[in-house]
């Protein structure tokens, strides 16, 4: 208050102290009865402006901003909020019965698009979440994800990677999360080649899995390495080498690609006429002490007896034959030829002789993934009625030599 404002107030009482008492109470009570004005209470919208606002404009009634209404509409309408901004904005194909029953929630709602979201130019970048397993504690999850991002460069798309460690709560959680935040689809990669169930978050998303398959009931894209063919490839190198008497220790745990390398196997010695005899196959715990011992089970027996050549699911059981081997007096390959799977450098050219293996193809299978993803996000189909396969390559080390009786043969020679 001024000091003007209490000069006047002070004379004003002064006045009222020389006026007759019944004047004196006629002037307070006429300023103690003027009416109070109320505000009816209204939500507040920092002044009935918002960021991005032309001054002087004033939000239309009923409209709401934020994520918070979009999530409104997305609970009412069963699916996820990417799906409603693009069912409302128009910015991705949406099934017509989807983009229906968005509109049907939003009306009851009464949700509508604020007027600075409608002059705002729609997004250029698409943008694509990865949700992966293990991403510091396998190297194959670095190839996926170069592959990816080398598909996602070349059209122009942003890739997010998140790793949900081979739990499936948080893979669901994860794929929530990307939905929430507005990606235009999501790749799933499994890391090792495995059913994937649909995440219930998933919503009305484009999906395409890697080096993962869909569990029945689930059609989607998707792409996986040649299991059957992979195992073959093996077969044929160490039949090639003149190997009769062979071994398979695969993992015991049942998944696509057990399966699909036990059959690969079955049908390359059965091609070569060997019985079961010359063919065992013993199954273990997919790593090195699975594999040392399997491996000691198999090579604890005279020459004649053992196998000559011996096929592992992977390069962790393989550097387990390999201990198994040592520990009994013998030597790879002069007394038995190893071959893996995987092409896991750090153990196959580890080794000592290095390690014969069949690589993988992670990095095309990230490319392939990508590239199919973003075709669908454009609108267009990708086949789904089975998984894509993608073929493996051998990577020839010095683990693979001829059998002991021809090398006998050729120092007679």
């Amino acid at each position: 208050m001024g000091p003007v404002v209490v000069t006047f107030v002070i004379l004003g009482f002064a006045v009222i102290a020389f006026l007759p008492r019944t004047t004196a109470s006629r002037v307070i009570r006429s300023f103690t009865e003027i009416p109070t004005c109320r505000v009816a209470p209204r939500p507040c919208t920092l002044g009935s402006m918002h960021m991005g606002d032309e001054p002087g404009s004033r939000r239309e009634p009923g409209t709401r901003i934020g994520r918070t209404a979009l999530a409104d509409v997305a609970a009412e309408a069963g699916v996820s909020t990417s799906t409603v901004s693009h069912a409302l904005n128009g910015t991705r194909a949406v099934r017509a019965e989807t983009r229906e029953r968005v509109v049907r929630a939003a009306e009851r709602l009464g949700y509508s698009r604020n007027r600075v979201a409608r002059r705002q130019p729609k997004r250029r970048t698409t943008v694509v979440g990865l949700v992966i397993d293990c991403i510091a504690t396998t190297p194959f999850a670095g190839r996926i994800i170069r592959g990816a991002q080398e598909a996602a460069r070349e059209h122009g798309a942003h890739l997010t990677v998140v790793d949900c460690g081979g739990d499936p709560e948080v893979e669901d959680v994860h794929v929530r999360s990307l939905a929430d935040r507005g990606v235009d689809g999501i790749l799933i990669a499994g890391g090792s080649h495995r059913e994937i169930e649909r995440p219930g978050a998933i919503g009305d998303l484009p999906v395409v899995l890697v080096d993962a398959v869909p569990a029945p009931g689930w059609d989607v894209p998707a792409v996986a390495p040649d299991e059957h063919g992979i195992a073959a490839t093996a077969i044929a190198h160490l039949l090639a080498a003149g190997h009769r008497r062979l071994a398979f220790i695969t993992s015991s745990e049942d998944t696509p690609a057990t399966r699909g390398r036990h059959a690969g196997f079955r049908s390359a010695v059965e091609w070569a006429g060997l019985y079961d005899r010359h063919a065992p196959v013993e199954r273990a715990s997919p790593d090195a002490a699975g594999g040392r011992r399997m491996g000691r089970r198999l090579l604890d027996h005279p020459t004649g007896d053992r196998p000559t050549a011996i096929l592992c699911f992977n390069d962790q059981m393989a550097m387990g034959v390999y201990q198994a081997a040592e520990a009994l007096g013998l030597e790879v390959p002069r007394d038995c030829s190893v071959v893996g799977v995987d092409d896991l450098e750090i153990v196959a050219a580890g080794l000592d002789p290095g390690l014969t293996t069949v690589a993988l193809p992670h990095r095309e299978m990230g490319r392939w993934g990508m590239s199919a993803l973003l075709e669908r996000i454009a609108g267009r189909a990708v086949d789904a009625t089975g998984p894509v396969l993608l073929a493996g390559e051998l990577v020839e080390r010095r683990s693979v030599g001829p059998p002991r009786r021809l090398l006998g043969w050729f120092n007679r020679g």
